[in-house]
């Protein structure tokens, strides 16, 4: 494909969550030529489209970034696994696949902090623009839109136990965690379609693939933006590499740039392009060109606390590491596409308040009937059930910088868990609520042992000390090209990068705080609310 000598209304880097959204939404005017680039390669691994698949996506370089954070001191010094997606469809294709918003309050909050148009009534309609939900339209649900979102295919005794559990210790039973409110216990919903994963290239991308005014190019990594002169803060376009050749793609007079790269990507291009912190920038050997103080700030994530218990019952442990039972899960599969490889990476959801006074849930759960070190490793050899609880809305912060100027060199990430007391607090009081789910009538019965941490584990100290030990990313990183006014602002509330023409940020970078719950669909509805803004601005 020739672009060296082409232009185009819309440049957009990233192929992920967002940017599948934005080229299927800015394209399908024909008028507007748009270009899509993705750092990764097609969608065309099986294991993407499998639900279960992303116990072989995560951690695999062809489909996932890899990134790797620096030792943490709230981690004890631990260097975690940040996975990535890496290929069309983005995070959206080695993902979890649950479908949750976060809380009306979330949305609120943003626009509380001056950002107009980002209140809950506001983003609604966009959330219910891109959704087909299996149980039909209502007020807060949307059925004719390119993302399926589906019930779980699969329930267990042992699932169902928690969810009684939990309403033995006062949580209600919920339905529906994106309706009128999150609080509660239940089953969560899926991005899948008849028992495949929906991913954004899936939803949006395909559909639109065909259009002669859509060009995708894969393994093309970003390299800078380029820049009308030396001086100049007017976007121009691109520069990238394509089979190890840098190569250039410009914008028409009028046109525009959107980075759609991540939380990690998008600051990163910005910094190598010389827009960010001045002295970072200086230490990296990369020439400031505009001083945006917050570009890479402001990281945050939900850090997850894993605790793992034997159960006297079946769970995937027992039927993965049998080989005539994990061939009948793949048979089960491939003539029904329900089974266990019809799973999301979670089935039990709760959202639950730690403390009485709070208005909304601050930590949320997540269930699995298995057990094991982490995703893509084998199960353990015990009948095991994990329970994983991640506080929503953490006050500790962290940063992202590169290192040189080469885009293609991994920046560092600093994510700085468990900074704020509050989170520590916080970590403590979601382990003991598990052990108290745990010692329930309706859940008891079926634990033998507490496998991680141990009961040995009892004091708060102990806790909290093992949190730091055992927590990991659950894979949620956002904030690090904030909208707002303030000093750390990297954009307006139409995602314009301040000080910089022709250039936008849509995706979860631009999260001014993280959202109560997983991040994917709060990233497909900035992408529709983006495209709207985006082509509203253009006059069109």
């Amino acid at each position: 494909m020739q672009i060296e000598n082409e232009e185009y209304d819309f440049i957009v880097v990233g192929a992920g969550s967002a940017g599948c959204v934005l080229a299927n939404r800015l394209s399908a005017d024909p008028n507007n030529r748009v270009l899509l680039l993705e750092a990764g390669g097609r969608d065309i691994n099986p294991w993407i489209h499998v639900p279960v698949g992303y116990f072989k996506t995560m951690h695999n370089p062809n489909t996932d970034w890899c990134y790797k954070t620096e030792p943490d001191p709230g981690l004890d010094g631990r260097s975690i696994d940040w996975p990535r997606g890496k290929t069309l469809g983005g995070s959206s294709s080695i993902n979890g696949l649950l479908y949750i918003r976060g809380q009306h309050q979330d949305y609120d909050h943003w626009r509380q902090l001056g950002n107009v148009g980002w209140s809950f009534d506001d983003v609604l309609p966009y959330f219910r623009k891109s959704e087909n939900q299996e149980r039909g339209a209502d007020d807060f649900h949307g059925a004719d839109g390119p993302l399926s979102v589906s019930n779980m295919r699969v329930h267990r005794e042992i699932c169902n136990a928690l969810i009684d559990a939990a309403e033995e210790i006062g949580i209600p039973r919920n339905e529906d965690f994106n309706g009128a409110t999150q609080e509660g216990a239940g089953y969560f919903q899926l991005t899948a379609r008849n028992g495949r994963r929906c991913s954004t290239a899936v939803a949006f991308l395909k559909p639109a693939r065909s259009r002669p005014n859509l060009d995708i190019v894969t393994h093309a990594h970003t390299s800078k933006l380029t820049f009308s002169d030396s001086t100049s803060r007017d976007v121009t376009g691109v520069e990238f590499y394509a089979s190890k050749k840098l190569t250039t793609a410009r914008i028409r007079p009028g046109g525009e740039v959107i980075l759609s790269a991540g939380a990690i990507g998008s600051p990163q291009i910005l910094q190598v392009s010389g827009i960010g912190p001045g002295e970072p920038l200086h230490q990296a050997g990369i020439e400031l060109r505009h001083e945006l103080a917050g570009v890479g700030q402001n990281l945050q994530d939900h850090l997850q606390i894993r605790m793992i218990y034997e159960v006297n019952v079946s769970t995937l442990n027992d039927e993965i590491n049998n080989i005539i039972r994990r061939g009948l899960i793949g048979v089960r599969y491939a003539l029904f596409r329900t089974g266990p490889m019809a799973m999301g990476a979670s089935q039990v959801c709760i959202f639950a308040k730690t403390r009485g006074e709070l208005e909304t849930p601050d930590i949320q759960y997540h269930f699995q009937p298995l057990s094991t070190d982490k995703p893509g490793i084998e199960m353990h050899r015990f009948s095991g059930v994990t329970l994983s609880a991640c506080q929503l809305r953490p006050e500790s912060r962290g940063h992202i910088n590169v290192r040189t100027p080469d885009a293609r060199n991994y920046p560092a990430i600093h994510p700085n868990y468990l900074s704020a007391t509050v989170d520590q607090e916080t970590a403590v009081a979601s382990m003991q609520m598990t052990r108290k789910l745990v010692k329930t009538s309706a859940l008891s019965k079926f634990v033998v042992d507490e496998k991680l941490p141990g009961y040995a584990t009892a004091t708060e100290d102990d806790l909290l000390q093992k949190a730091r030990e055992i927590s990991q990313t659950i894979y949620h990183p956002t904030s690090t090209c904030k909208m707002g006014q303030d000093n750390l602002a990297v954009v307006d509330d139409r995602l314009r990068v301040h000080g910089i023409k022709a250039l936008r940020v849509v995706d979860a970078s631009i999260m001014p705080t993280i959202v109560s719950g997983n991040t994917n669909a709060p990233t497909i509805m900035i992408a529709e609310k983006a495209s709207d803004m985006i082509l509203e601005d253009r006059g069109v």
